[in-house]
């Protein structure tokens, strides 16, 4: 791509105020993963029956143009064009989401997707982003007219979406929103005594959760101790692991694939390292780590609040699920059903790490004079 810096057309100006870096971290993550959705689906697909050994590809070869079109279409905007689109899309999906409790689909004994015609859709995921963005503008609304109780707004929001998240259930999604805000909450500049406060009473909604909820007491306990319940996927994933080597067996030639029930979704981490050995999956924890760290550099020149706290949440949150996902693939944590950005298999997952990350694009781009 070539564009004079003197070009004023819309692409032109994202061009030369993007982060090109992050961009190219990106393209290395959504190669890698459409890697491994060529070479983990087939094997899912035809143990349950699908129509064709590539029914996920062909999926996800729908879904990813899509997704990117969202990225980029978002990373075109101004911040205050991103806060006005995490409102109506918050708006649309909270109601979705409350709508799943009584119309959605049940899966593994969880109500979390919407049935549409040809998809079915994950109304979460898209309250994720569109929250840390809201909460965001609320607190820093708050810091520039202290009258305005945005804090409160953002906290009453909070209390509702994990409820619905609880009720669905959903557990590691209420618990990575929570894990957000708080940070951002903190950044603008929650009193010390609260931060104490709220740390208790996330220890405390902890244990409440392990005591309340059996799935939450089952993954734990088999975590704690994986020789006294049944534990055969994390111990599949285990054997992939140290089936890869260093090296990995080569893209298509794993065999533990064959075993894992979420081979493409939640432990497709699994797949890879026997597929591609240790040296990529470090290189996939470095190129997250690296796109969370430049994001934070990039912030390290913004004098916008909203801009900062915005921004911080979603790069945590890309972050925080990729460490959920591959801390559960190496029994490092209790199993959670959470995809590893732009690896794994997933259509709602896809298109909202899209969303995600065109609007943490859109508020790292170099602004100047009176842009707001």
């Amino acid at each position: 791509m070539k564009y004079a810096r003197t070009d004023q057309s819309a692409v032109a100006q994202w061009w030369w105020t993007v982060d090109r870096w992050t961009l190219v971290a990106l393209a290395a993550l959504i190669g890698l993963g459409a890697l491994m959705i060529m070479a983990s689906s087939p094997a899912v697909a035809i143990r349950i029956h699908a129509s064709t050994p590539q029914y996920f590809v062909h999926h996800y070869l729908i879904e990813l143009p899509i997704a990117l079109a969202v990225m980029f279409s978002v990373s075109l905007m101004s911040p205050r064009d991103v806060r006005r689109l995490a409102l109506v899309v918050f708006v649309v999906f909270v109601l979705g989401l409350a709508y799943t409790l009584v119309g959605g689909m049940e899966i593994k004994g969880a109500r979390r997707w919407i049935a549409l015609p040809f998809v079915s859709l994950q109304p979460s995921e898209f309250v994720k982003p569109c929250f840390a963005v809201l909460a965001a503008w609320l607190f820093a609304q708050h810091k520039l007219t202290p009258k305005f109780p945005g804090q409160w707004i953002a906290i009453l929001l909070l209390f509702g979406i994990v409820g619905l998240l609880i009720k669905q259930p959903d557990l590691g999604m209420a618990v990575v929103v929570t894990a957000v805000f708080f940070i951002q909450f903190f950044l603008a500049g929650l009193n010390l005594f609260w931060v104490v406060a709220f740390v208790m009473a996330g220890g405390g909604a902890m244990v409440g959760a392990y005591v309340a909820l059996p799935h939450v007491t089952s993954r734990v306990d088999r975590f704690l101790d994986p020789t006294a319940s049944n534990s055969y996927q994390i111990h599949r994933a285990m054997d992939a692991f140290m089936n890869g080597g260093l090296w990995g067996r080569g893209p298509g030639e794993g065999t533990m694939k064959q075993f894992l029930p979420d081979a493409h979704a939640d432990f497709v981490f699994a797949v890879a390292g026997e597929e591609l050995g240790l040296i990529v999956c470090l290189l996939i924890v470095a190129l997250f780590g690296f796109i969370v760290l430049r994001g934070f550099s990039r912030l390290m020149q913004e004098n916008n609040l909203f801009v900062v706290l915005a921004a911080t949440g979603l790069f945590v949150q890309f972050g925080l699920q990729a460490v959920i996902n591959m801390a559960s693939s190496l029994e490092l944590m209790p199993t959670k059903g959470m995809t590893l950005p732009f690896i794994s298999y997933g259509g709602s997952s896809l298109v909202a790490l899209g969303l995600t990350m065109g609007m943490a694009l859109a508020l790292t781009r170099r602004r100047f004079g009176g842009e707001t």
